[in-house]
């Protein structure tokens, strides 16, 4: 499975040259470890890969107990893992090293001393039962890695043609075609089904057949479940609730959390803990609520309102769809065939989601409910901040559409009231390039060029 993460891991063992160790944190079953192995295979003379979820006790005391003896450490896991290491040119790596918090407080020491380069892996990096009593080492980079992009999907497919012709169309602003248009949409809603998780990939790959396919996925969210039961101390109820309610949740037309639908007393007060959980896990991706689409995004947050999107789209159609334990092979085919009219906007919005989250973006929306003037009311599904900050014109709004005939009250009224904020504004469609008064309308796989 080629990865884009791949030439971060270049970029910083050539820039950190031992300076620093590096953290890559992901949902579970996003391709952690396997990308790390690969990268230590094909860039280093040796290596020592120390599995934590599986290490011996014995192993993991000698974090305790040789931190002030780095020669006797280094020397045990030598010996234990039967892997002769050379200065400078061999690579340890701490995979699942939440599961051994004293390893991760042991960098400080170990990139100190110098001998050796030093990757960690982890899942619930973040959560506060991770972190208690250690001290979070200064020496540590961080990575993190998401379910695969539409691009890295088609790599996996053998494709490697499209998304060069894709970035070209971008930049003219010219139609793709419709030929390719329509293959494009075709391996995209395929994409949207299967996932970006590598095992799901994998198994279709391998077999061509969702049932199969159906299996690989049930495990990775019963893996979530199993954190969730496991991790989530006293908030476990709560993470739970809000977990089983994202498709619900997304299926709404402002697609909007509703913490009424959790319980007549439910307040964000009492749950802000467990978004921020499930957020920190990577399971979902949280999408906050701004007040204006001006420079500051952040600075005019509003985190009482959100929505919650799932962290891969093809796990959401299994979360979705699972009455009877497994998503039936006819609600693939009929996504596949753009003929599931109920659901296909949730699915099309989480997506776009996704694709953001991957490409480095932080997740907005603006909602505006104003009772007395109509002109203000306007739902905008996401706003992007350009990379390079200017006085005027950094934000740019998007709406996503999913069926053929729509309207675009919404962003017309943004575009009006906030002019002098907003870059080029965006509609992510199904159909070709066009641009018509100022709107650039995109397909829908090009989300991740943005």
């Amino acid at each position: 499975m080629r990865r884009k993460i791949y030439d971060k891991l270049l970029a910083w063992k050539k820039n950190s040259n031992g300076a620093s160790a590096l953290m890559i944190e992901g949902a579970r079953r996003v391709g952690k470890s396997y990308i790390v192995e690969e990268f230590a295979r094909k860039e280093y003379d040796s290596y020592i890969l120390i599995n934590f979820s599986q290490a011996p006790d014995d192993v993991k005391e000698w974090f305790e107990v040789y931190l002030e003896d780095i020669d006797k450490l280094l020397f045990n896991l030598q010996l234990h893992y039967n892997k002769r290491l050379t200065s400078r040119h061999s690579l340890i790596i701490f995979d699942e090293v939440q599961d051994c918090p004293r390893a991760r407080e042991a960098i400080k020491f170990l990139v100190a001393d110098g001998r050796y380069d030093y990757i960690e892996t982890g899942s619930l990096i973040s959560v506060k039962s991770k972190v208690k009593g250690i001290n979070i080492p200064s020496e540590e980079d961080t990575l993190e890695m998401y379910p695969m992009d539409f691009e890295e999907f088609l790599w996996a497919l053998g494709n490697d043609m499209m998304f060069p012709y894709f970035s070209e169309c971008l930049k003219k602003l010219s139609p793709v075609g419709q030929a390719i248009h329509r293959k494009a949409m075709d391996l995209f809603r395929l994409y949207m089904v299967i996932g970006g998780m590598p095992q799901a990939v994998q198994e279709y790959i391998d077999t061509k057949d969702f049932d199969k396919l159906e299996i690989v996925k049930r495990r990775i969210l019963n893996l979530y479940r199993n954190d969730i039961r496991k991790y989530a101390d006293n908030d476990e109820l709560r993470v739970t609730a809000i977990f089983d309610g994202i498709p619900g949740q997304l299926q709404k037309h402002e697609r909007k959390f509703k913490l009424s639908s959790l319980g007549s007393d439910a307040r964000m007060r009492d749950y802000e803990n467990s978004f921020l959980w499930l957020d920190d896990a990577k399971i979902v991706n949280c999408c906050y609520n701004t007040t204006e689409p001006s420079v500051g995004l952040r600075l005019n947050d509003e985190r009482t309102t959100l929505k919650c999107y799932m962290g891969d789209t093809g796990l959401l159609l299994s979360h979705a769809f699972d009455e009877n334990g497994k998503v039936p092979a006819e609600i693939y085919q009929k996504i596949m065939l753009d003929k599931l009219e109920v659901n296909a906007g949730m699915l099309m919005e989480n997506v776009v989601a996704q694709m953001l989250v991957a490409n480095g973006h932080k997740l907005y929306f603006y909602s505006n409910s104003d009772r007395e003037n109509k002109e203000n009311r306007m739902e905008i599904d996401f706003l992007i901040a350009k990379s390079k900050i200017t006085n005027k014109h950094n934000i740019s709004p998007i709406e996503v559409k999913s069926g053929k005939n729509y309207t675009l009250t919404s962003i017309r009224k943004c575009i009006d009231k906030y002019k002098e904020f907003l870059s080029t504004p965006y509609v992510l469609h199904t159909s070709d390039i066009k641009t018509v008064n100022g709107i650039v309308y995109l397909p829908i796989y090009m989300t991740e060029l943005l």
